[in-house]
């Protein structure tokens, strides 16, 4: 649940980037100066804009603000180098940013269910031990005096712990990967949009930003090449269907999840409830029951 919480963080300063990278777009498409647009931001009350103002350059002051600032800062240095038009350019990462968040959203939704019943399935051998000792069992006795009930209780915390481990690393494993699919592919969009070369476009987007050029980036410049037609709208294209992509691959992690999350219930969190709540109730009852001769 705590990852779902960082997560659902994430997500809102996601968004706080694509509302602000939005209306710095606007404000540049009106013909405002780039850092005239920073200024008014700023004086609006936003704190990225303030630190931008701070700073000496634009695009790698968006880079270390954080995760979410990183694909902005890329495309404007991007758009910088090449002459592309930085509203066109901001705008199109608005739009990756607003999609990459919901697609994280639809991903956490669908995984609140499963992981919120696991994590409550994991209390149950305690709720066990809880229910022992309201029917009046000498539970705590039988741990304490029998070696065979401190093996239980080991072995039952242990199985607990195990549990949670395993289900919060299937729960981390189903999450939604960082970053903005299909950012490589906006990103070469936004290159040859300022009428360079494919060679120096690539140079460009690799000197600006850590991001490699998937596959099928280099298919759809491979499809423009060949067929002899503008690669923007190709690039543009194939970077909407990774998201779409992203987007389902996450309903079918998360639907997948719910299955997963059984191997750790049967194999940890059910046999901890025998140890800590079952053997405990058999145990001290043969040891109130006198043995005959």
């Amino acid at each position: 649940m705590k990852l779902l919480r960082r997560a659902a963080d994430a997500g809102d300063d996601r968004s706080a980037a694509a509302e602000a990278v939005l209306r710095l777009a606007v404000l540049l498409q009106a013909g405002i100066h780039p850092q005239r647009a920073w200024q008014y931001l700023a004086s609006s009350g936003d704190a990225v804009a303030q630190r931008v103002q701070a700073g000496s350059d634009i695009a790698a002051t968006l880079r270390e603000i954080g995760p979410d600032w990183q694909p902005v800062g890329a495309a404007w240095k991007v758009a910088e180098i090449v002459g592309a038009p930085l509203a066109d350019s901001l705008r199109a990462v608005a739009g990756a940013l607003r999609d990459a968040e919901e697609c994280a959203d639809e991903a956490r939704v669908a995984l609140a269910e499963p992981a919120g019943t696991a994590r409550l399935m994991s209390w149950l051998p305690l709720v066990a031990v809880g229910l022992a000792l309201a029917l009046g069992f000498d539970v705590v006795g039988v741990f304490v005096s029998q070696p065979v009930g401190a093996v239980c209780v080991i072995a039952g915390v242990m199985l607990m712990i195990c549990a949670r481990r395993w289900t919060r690393k299937l729960v981390r494993a189903a999450a939604p990967p960082p970053g903005v699919p299909g950012l490589d592919a906006e990103l070469m969009a936004i290159a040859l949009s300022g009428g360079v070369s494919l060679e120096r476009a690539r140079s460009v987007v690799s000197g600006a930003t850590q991001v490699q050029t998937s596959q099928s980036t280099a298919d759809t410049l491979a499809l423009s090449r060949s067929a002899g037609v503008p690669a923007v709208e190709l690039l543009r294209a194939t970077a909407a269907l990774a998201r779409h992509h992203a987007r389902t691959e996450g309903r079918v992690r998360a639907a997948k999840l719910s299955s997963h999350l059984l191997v750790p219930l049967g194999v940890c969190t059910l046999p901890a409830f025998l140890l800590l709540g079952v053997a405990p109730m058999f145990l001290s009852v043969l040891a109130s029951t006198p043995m005959s001769i």
